[in-house]
């Protein structure tokens, strides 16, 4: 059959239509893609409120949240309350191969785990720092800039994993005691978000607003709490299907994004699972980081509070 076939009681279709433009694949790619790593993503996936995106032919992509109307039952969900939009959102959560095959069945190609699980939506399980170079093609900025990261935990006692973000730059995670609260994630990350732009403030920096970072790799420390990171093993909606991949902290520097695709990452994973192989112990975070973090103000108001101030200079 080439129009669609049935796994694990999911009804295939469509699966001969290219992707996405410039993709360099076909929806049966990126089902077949999933079904051969399900057992290293869904493990990042399960019981974590997720949110997708997805790419339906002729339009253009959208963040999925809340589950559509038509999702089977069988898919297990989660209602958590969205503090920014006053209301309730209804997250799926991918606790399996065949809720992962009906993902892909609707054409949702990137895969954003929250950083909490379900049942304890105050405990981030990871620190994550984001790291955004300043152009599409400066891959060798963000690793350098990870070194630093790298620095800075090592300084603090901590050790993390890294991967491709599979889009232009690399994420750090650090994986947390059970005991941290979400504030103390959060001002942890802005600290050593701080700590590796003193290591280099010509090549990294801090600053939330975009004019103000130059040519420098933005260390973005704003993944904490309720946000999401794309999962390790997901695709990106990028040129080529590249999906966000795991890196030896020495080979970081031998490899660029587009290694990592649909058709190559299945060989390069083998029979292992590098995420969960280079992903040190659960670790806590020192008192002296979080106060240092505390005295950081959180980026996104500070932003918002210097944005104000610059449009009342301007007037004046």
């Amino acid at each position: 059959m080439s129009h669609g076939d049935e796994r694990d009681g999911v009804a295939l279709t469509n699966l001969d239509q290219p992707l996405f433009e410039g993709a360099g694949a076909t929806k049966r790619d990126l089902v077949d893609y999933l079904d051969a790593v399900r057992d290293r993503i869904i493990p990042e996936l399960r019981g974590r409120p997720l949110s997708v995106m997805r790419v339906l032919r002729g339009q253009r992509p959208f963040m999925q949240k809340n589950v559509p109307k038509y999702t089977p039952s069988w898919v297990r969900r989660v209602t958590v309350w969205a503090e920014s939009s006053k209301r309730e959102v209804s997250y799926a959560l991918c606790d399996d191969r065949r809720t992962l095959l009906w993902f892909a069945n609707q054409r949702a190609v990137e895969y954003h785990p929250a950083l909490v699980r379900a049942e304890a939506p105050e405990r981030p399980t990871h620190l994550v720092l984001d790291l955004d170079p300043p152009v599409a093609n400066a891959f060798t900025l963000a690793v350098r800039a990870a070194q630093l990261v790298r620095q800075a935990l090592t300084d603090a006692g901590l050790s993390g994993a890294v991967k491709t973000s599979g889009a232009k730059g690399v994420h750090v995670f650090v994986p947390l005691a059970p005991d941290a609260t979400a504030d103390d994630v959060a001002a942890a990350t802005r600290a050593l978000a701080a700590r590796a732009e003193r290591l280099d403030p010509v090549l990294a920096t801090t600053a939330y607003i975009r004019e103000d970072r130059g040519d420098r790799v933005f260390l973005d420390s704003t993944r904490a709490g309720g946000a999401t990171v794309v999962a390790a093993y997901s695709p990106r909606l990028r040129p080529g299907t590249p999906v966000s991949f795991p890196v030896a902290w020495d080979e970081l520097d031998r490899v660029t994004p587009a290694d990592f695709t649909i058709h190559t990452a299945p060989r390069l994973i083998g029979d292992g699972d590098p995420w969960a192989g280079a992903m040190p112990a659960p670790q806590r975070l020192g008192s002296d980081l979080i106060e240092e973090g505390r005295a950081i103000p959180v980026a996104r108001v500070q932003a918002m509070h210097e944005g104000k101030r610059r449009a009342r200079a301007r007037r004046a």
